[in-house]
């Protein structure tokens, strides 16, 4: 199950786990113009944990999800 909502400055996406336990904790993705986080509480830690990928770096993971095993680059973007 997913969430969308579209705040002033982003749109956020949350990721709910579902199914058999053990289930992990919501992923949030806030999607900025910039730059996309991704959040996820870590109990062990007692604190959410950010990641945050540059535009280029989303664009290389969208990549990488479609590729074999590899190391790549993308061709630069023309425009």
């Amino acid at each position: 199950m997913f969430s969308i909502e579209h705040d002033f400055d982003a749109t956020v996406i949350t990721l709910v786990d579902e199914g058999d336990a053990p289930l992990q904790e919501d992923v949030v993705i806030s999607n900025f113009e910039e730059c996309v986080t991704v959040g996820q509480y870590d109990p062990r830690q007692d604190k959410t944990v950010t990641v945050t990928l540059s535009m280029s770096q989303l664009n290389d993971l969208i990549a990488a999800l479609e590729l074999p095993e590899g190391v790549y680059m993308r061709k630069p973007e023309e425009g």
